[in-house]
C-alpha cells in the first residue's frame, strides 16, 4: 500500500510541476518517464524533496531493501535529461527488467535499483527553476556534500542523495551520464571486476564526483558504497551490462549494516549508555528520559550499576541542593521530572515522589483548581507530552484523582487545539497549511502511551484517552514507509527519514502491545520493519542517522522540510533510541513481540 501512495504523491507534484513550468519539453517527458516507472517498479519511493518541492524518485526492486540478500544490488543514478537517449535508454532497460525480464537466465543473480533523475529541478519541472546544463556535468563534483542537511539552498538534493544510498547499502552504485562516447570512469580505490565490454574507454573519476566519493567515503557515516560513472549515448543497452556480468560484489556499508541488524534490544540499549544518560545538568526531558533509559536497562539486565549511577546524577535535586524547577521552567522541565516518578517506582524514596509532585502541581492554581491546560504549552502538540504523563504519573504515585483530571483535561485542551480531522496532529496553530511535523506527531503518541501506563483501570478518563491514544497510532501505521521509518512531514513521504519520530511511534505500539491495548497482528509487523531500520541508523560510539533539531512553531511546511537533520551523537536522539531498544527488549522478554528475520520489507 506505501509504495503505491509514494508512486501516486511522486506522479501528482510532477504533474503539477510540469503545468506551472516554461520548459513544456523537459517537463512533460519527466512526467511521463515518472508515470512509465511507477506502473510496473516493484517498489516507488522519494529519496527527498527539491528547494522547489518537487519530489526526487526511485524505484526499486524489492530485494534492494533486503541487506542480507545473495544477490548483488545495484543501484543506477542518472541526471540525464528525460528526453535523452539516455533517461529514454534506462526507462526501457527497467522496464525489460521488471516486466519482460528478457535476461531471465540470470535474472536471480542481481536485484536494482533506479534514481532517474537526481535532481529534477534541473529540467524545469518545477516554476523558477533557473535553466541548466542537461547533462552530468553539474553532478561531477560537490560530493560528499557540505553544509547542513536537508536546508542547504545549494546542496539538499546533494545530501538527500548521498544519505539515501548510505542507508540503502547497495553492492554497487553506477552513475550513468551523458557523453558522444562510450566511457566508464573507475576510481581509483575501486578494486571489483566488471567484466564490460572492452568496447568501453576506460578513466579515472574525477575527485569529488559521486561515485569517487562513494568509493572512498562513507554515505551517511556508515561505510563505503563501490561506484563507477557510465558515460554513453543512449544508443546501447545499459543496465543489462552490469546484470549479465555475474559480478558478486559485498559493498563495506552493506556489511556494516549487517552487523547493526544482528544485534538484539538490550545489545543496542547497553552500547547507546554507554555515550547517553550521563547528566542531568537541568531537569529536561531530552536527558531525563535517557536516564530513564538506563535505569529501565538495569532492571532488563539485572546489573544495578546503571540505577546507582543515576541516583548519583539526581541526587543534588534529592536533596534539595538545586531547583528542579529552576528560574524559567518549560514544557520540558515538566516531563523531565518523569525520571522522579520512576526513580520513586524504582527505589520507593518519597523524595522522589515530592520531585514528580512539584511539576504537576503547576496545573492548579492556587485554590488548587483544575487549570485550562497545563503551563507552557506553547500551542505545540509537544505538550501532549509534556504535560499529560506527569500528571498520571503523580496520581499513581499519590493516589490523587485530582492529577488524572487534569491529565484529561489538558490532553484533552491539547487534541481540540491541533489533532486534524486525519487522525494526525498538526504541529501548531501558526501554520496554515497544518503540518504534521514528525516529531510533533511522536509526542502525542509517546505521552499518551507513557500516561496510559499510569492511569488507575476504573478511571472515568481511560476509554476516552485509550480512545485517542489507538486512533492517532492508526493513523500513523499508514504512513510507515518501505523501510520502516516514520518522515520529517508524516504524511509527506518525499521528506526525511526521520529518527525520533519513528522510535517514538515505535515505543507508542510496542508499549500497547505489552498491555494489550492495540492488537498484536495488526501492529506487531510495524514494530518488526521500524526496529529493523532503528537498529541500523544506531552505530559506533552513538551515532545516529537524521535526528531533526530541536523545533519551534514554524510557519509553513517548506520550515518543515529544511529543518537540519543531524548525522553523528544527539542526546536527543540518543534519549529516544534508549527508551524504544529498553521497551522493546522488556517486549521481547515477556514475549508480547516476536523479533523476526525480515526479508522483503515491500508491501
Amino acid at each position: 500500500m506505501v509504495r503505491h501512495v509514494a508512486a501516486l504523491l511522486i506522479c501528482l507534484s510532477v504533474f503539477a510541476a510540469c503545468h506551472r513550468d516554461g520548459r513544456a519539453d523537459d517537463s512533460a517527458a519527466f512526467h511521463a518517464a515518472m508515470k512509465e516507472l511507477a506502473e510496473y517498479s516493484p517498489i516507488s519511493t522519494s529519496i527527498g524533496v527539491t528547494r522547489n518541492g518537487v519530489a526526487i524518485p526511485a524505484f526499486l526492486t524489492n530485494g534492494m531493501l533486503d541487506v542480507r540478500s545473495e544477490q548483488t544490488r545495484i543501484l543506477f543514478v542518472s541526471n540525464a535529461a528525460p528526453d535523452s537517449a539516455v533517461s529514454k535508454r534506462l526507462v526501457s532497460d527497467w522496464h525489460d527488467f521488471c516486466v519482460a525480464r528478457p535476461i531471465a537466465s540470470t535474472q536471480n543473480k542481481v536485484e536494482l535499483g533506479l534514481v532517474p533523475f537526481a535532481n529534477p529541478d534541473q529540467f524545469g519541472t518545477a516554476s523558477n527553476t533557473a535553466a541548466s546544463s542537461k547533462s552530468a556535468d553539474s553532478w561531477s563534483s560537490g560530493f560528499p556534500p557540505t553544509g547542513s542537511a536537508y536546508n542547504d539552498k545549494q546542496n539538499s538534493e546533494r545530501h538527500y542523495l548521498w544519505r539515501w544510498i548510505g542507508m540503502l547499502a547497495p553492492d554497487l552504485v553506477v552513475v550513468v551520464g551523458e557523453s558522444d562516447r562510450h566511457v566508464i570512469e573507475i576510481p581509483k580505490s575501486f578494486n571489483q571486476q566488471l567484466g564490460i565490454s572492452a568496447n568501453w574507454s576506460l578513466r579515472n573519476a574525477r575527485p569529488g564526483s559521486l561515485a569517487d566519493a562513494l568509493t572512498t567515503g562513507k554515505p551517511s557515516g556508515i561505510a563505503s558504497v563501490p561506484s563507477v560513472e557510465f558515460l554513453t549515448s543512449g544508443r546501447v543497452p545499459i543496465l543489462p551490462g552490469f546484470v549479465q556480468t555475474g559480478i558478486s560484489v559485498r559493498s563495506a556499508a552493506r556489511k556494516e549494516l549487517q552487523r547493526r541488524r544482528k544485534r538484539s534490544p538490550v545489545e543496542v540499549a547497553t552500547e547507546l549508555a554507554q555515550v547517553y544518560g550521563h547528566n542531568l545538568n537541568s531537569v529536561a526531558y531530552i536527558p531525563a528520559l535517557a536516564l530513564l533509559g538506563r535505569v529501565r536497562l538495569s532492571e532488563l539486565t539485572n546489573d544495578d550499576s546503571h540505577l546507582e549511577d543515576v541516583l548519583k546524577i539526581v541526587e543534588p535535586y534529592a536533596n534539595g541542593k538545586t531547583s528542579s524547577l529552576g528560574s524559567r521552567p518549560s514544557g520540558s522541565t515538566l516531563s523531565g521530572h518523569l525520571i522522579f516518578g520512576e526513580l520513586a517506582k524504582a527505589t520507593d524514596d518519597k523524595r522522589f515522589i515530592t520531585l514528580a509532585r512539584s511539576a504537576a502541581d503547576l496545573g492548579f492554581d492556587d485554590d488548587g483548581n483544575l487549570r485550562e491546560s497545563m503551563p507552557f504549552h506553547n500551542e505545540m502538540s509537544d505538550a501532549v507530552f509534556m504535560g499529560t504523563p506527569i500528571l498520571v504519573q503523580a496520581g499513581r504515585l499519590t493516589g490523587e484523582t485530582k492529577y488524572v483530571d487534569m491529565a484529561d483535561r489538558h490532553s484533552k485542551f491539547m487534541l481540540k487545539l491541533n489533532l486534524r480531522n486525519d487522525g494526525l496532529h498538526q504541529h501548531s496553530p501558526l501554520d496554515s497549511e497544518h503540518t504534521a511535523w514528525g516529531r510533533g506527531n511522536g509526542f502525542p503518541a509517546l505521552g499518551l502511551a507513557l500516561s496510559l501506563s499510569d492511569m488507575p483501570a476504573d478511571s472515568k478518563h481511560l476509554p476516552s484517552m485509550a480512545a485517542a491514544y489507538r486512533d492517532h497510532l492508526l493513523s500513523m501505521i499508514d504512513h510507515q514507509d518501505e523501510m520502516g521509518m516514520w518522515h520529517q512531514i508524516v504524511d509527506h513521504p518525499e521528506s526525511y527519514r526521520e529518527f525520533t519520530v519513528t522510535c517514538m511511534t515505535t515505543f507508542a505500539i510496542v508499549r500497547g502491545l505489552r498491555n494489550n491495548w492495540l492488537d498484536r497482528q495488526t501492529f506487531e509487523p510495524f514494530v518488526q520493519r521500524a526496529w529493523e531500520s532503528i537498529k541500523c541508523r544506531i552505530g559506533p560510539n552513538g551515532n545516529l542517522v537524521d535526528v531533526c533539531t530541536g523545533t519551534g512553531k514554524q510557519k509553513n511546511r517548506r520550515a518543515y522540510y529544511d529543518r537540519p537533520a543531524i548525522l553523528g551523537t544527539d542526546d536527543r536522539g540518543g534519549a529516544m533510541a534508549l527508551m524504544v531498544s529498553t521497551e522493546l527488549a522488556f517486549a521481547v522478554q515477556e514475549g508480547s513481540v516476536e523479533l523476526v528475520e525480515i526479508g522483503d520489507r515491500s508491501r
